[in-house]
């Protein structure tokens, strides 16, 4: 432990902490752009500087400098103060300032540090670079004209992602980010799981837009138009309106969709249950009948598409169940449109997602029966937001409301698919009560909970032993493969999501701001939500589901069986790393 002093208060803190969480324990609020916690730490915007009167000398970046015994520091100088708006506005001076209708408006960070420091004018006028937007992906669009070269992006997608679609080329003023060799994102082995935009200050990256198109269903009255919801959206939109992080919204959420103007309001929670009775069918196959081990889950197509670019020789392992928002699309325009009388051209569903790589998952060839797309459009929590506000929802003091019926009911197990290791607990909780015969109390599998990067356990289960292991994010995901590869590791099961944390901190969800990041852990405070959800469900396995079993009742037979793998399953294939 050391002992600084800054702006007068002295702390302890241990050695070689930075500037930046040592201004924490004094109660000193240091403003930062560059910085994002566990992520990037780089000190390039120079935002974050503080001067150094003893123990050192000068202006420091409060993100990089350790902190060391007797240290003096004034985050509040008037050299300090000078330092950082000179420096705010040379990053403002060829920043595209056409805020009123950039998408971060009101949320963006670098807004926010002019409105703290207060900036009114820029006295520096930069080169306009007006460099061309990336729209080539399907789900992430880059605009380079708004990007402050943080590297937040960069430090993101390849030193926690390990996957590097992004970096710096060029040098000095004509410094960019982008793909290699100035590709787009389409070119390169993006995964869409938009970590890249809930890691950027500014709207330099942002999903693609389907408003429009979805709108445009909606008004058109030849058109049946149904929505579904991920588990985890519920836990995170209400931040959109103003709501404490992680406060769960279900009813607000069903009711608001509806005063929309969607047909039918229906959960994706429910085809989180059907996945994991067909999951749990085919990982007992798989166990009993010699299949291919260990079987990976397929939910996540952040986690598939990076499977299919750098990790091939594990495509086969892979579970051939579609992701719960492609199944519930299937099924609503088979088993829901039979049901229903309603033509299955005449279907218009929408998926309402935490996720960006959804929106390419819903392009894919194999994601069609008979020639019908599963689902027809993807919205991020985020986009649902902005639809809710431009219905003028007062969404904070709605009423209550339920999913509609027939696909609308869900299961504890059903809700876990948000957090990291909840499709495993999921899946376990049924596979244990089939294997045994019985149904089973002890149900509540917390091994394998939490943000660990990597989780695994032996468990045995009706007097088998099953090696499971979880991992969260794709650059946890090569750790695990690695390991497996190499001989090292052996396990029958292996749940995989792309984005860190899991579905709650999806790519799609809403944007939490670097000093919040220093104040709480999204990922834990959605999860805790998540959980406390699953407790109090009156059903808490997905098999128990009654909605499910009348589907199977009365229109897929078997689980797992051939009309089943009709609708529900699908396979991938290998990609080249680049086009």
């Amino acid at each position: 432990m050391v002992s600084v002093t800054i702006d007068g208060v002295t702390v302890k803190v241990k050695k070689n902490t930075s500037i930046l969480e040592a201004a924490k324990a004094a109660a000193v609020k240091v403003p930062t752009l560059c910085f994002l916690k566990g992520i990037n730490a780089l000190g390039a915007c120079r935002i974050c500087l503080v001067e150094v009167k003893e123990g050192g000398s000068g202006l420091q970046a409060a993100c990089t400098l350790p902190a060391a015994e007797g240290m003096v520091i004034s985050t509040n100088s008037k050299t300090v103060q000078e330092a950082r708006q000179v420096n705010l506005e040379l990053i403002l001076s060829n920043h595209d300032k056409r805020c009123l209708s950039c998408v971060r408006n009101g949320t963006c960070e670098l807004q926010t540090l002019c409105e703290d420091m207060g900036i009114d004018d820029v006295h520096y006028e930069g080169a306009n670079m007006d460099r061309p937007k990336d729209t080539g992906s399907a789900s992430i669009v880059r605009d380079p004209n708004k990007c402050i070269l943080c590297r937040r992006c960069v430090a993101m997608c390849g030193n926690i992602q390990k996957i590097g679609a992004v970096g710096t080329t060029q040098r000095g003023f004509n410094t960019i980010i982008e793909p290699v060799f100035g590709k787009s994102l389409e070119d390169v082995p993006c995964v869409n799981c938009g970590q890249c935009i809930i890691s950027c200050p500014v709207g330099a990256l942002s999903e693609r837009n389907e408003l429009t198109s979805v709108w445009d269903a909606i008004h058109d009255e030849t058109k049946h138009v149904v929505v579904q919801t991920a588990p985890s959206v519920r836990f995170a939109l209400g931040e959109e309106f103003g709501m404490p992080t992680g406060e769960g919204v279900t009813g607000k959420m069903a009711n608001a969709l509806r005063r929309i103007g969607f047909d039918k309001v229906f959960d994706t929670d429910f085809a989180a249950d059907l996945t994991i009775v067909e999951e749990a069918a085919e990982l007992i196959d798989r166990v009993s009948n010699g299949g291919k081990l260990p079987m990976i889950t397929s939910c996540s197509p952040g986690w598939v598409t990076y499977c299919e670019h750098f990790f091939p020789d594990f495509l086969d392992n892979l579970s051939s169940c579609k992701s719960p928002h492609q199944m519930m699309g299937a099924v609503i325009k088979s088993y829901y449109a039979e049901q229903f009388k309603i033509d299955p051209k005449d279907i218009f569903v929408v998926s309402v997602m935490p996720c960006t790589a959804k929106k390419y998952e819903q392009e894919r060839e194999e994601m069609a029966v008979n020639g019908l797309r599963d689902v027809d459009a993807v919205l991020t929590t985020r986009e649902t937001a902005r639809m809710i506000k431009q219905a003028n929802i007062d969404f904070v003091n709605l009423p209550e409301a339920d999913f509609d019926k027939v696909l609308g009911e869900s299961s504890g197990a059903g809700v876990i698919f948000g957090a990291t290791g909840g499709v495993m607990e999921a899946a376990l909780r049924t596979v244990a009560d089939k294997l045994t015969g019985e149904n089973l109390d002890d149900i509540d599998y917390e091994c394998i909970r939490g943000i660990a990067g990597v989780k695994e356990a032996s468990l045995t289960i009706a007097g088998m032993d099953i090696n499971v292991a979880v991992a969260n994010g794709t650059g946890n995901a090569k750790k695990l493969l690695e390991s497996v590869r190499d001989g090292k590791k052996q396990y029958h099961f292996i749940e995989v999501m792309g984005c860190p944390g899991g579905c709650v901190n999806g790519g799609g969800q809403p944007i939490v701001s670097a000093s919040k990041r220093l104040e709480f852990d999204p990922r834990v405070v959605r999860a805790k939500s998540v959980y406390s959800e699953d407790v109090n469900k009156q059903k808490r396995k997905s098999h128990l589901n009654g909605e499910i079993q009348m589907l199977y009742d009365d229109y897929l037979g078997d689980e797992n069986g051939h009309l089943a793998h009709e609708l529900l399953h699908t396979h991938y294939h290998q990609k080249a790393k680049y086009k």
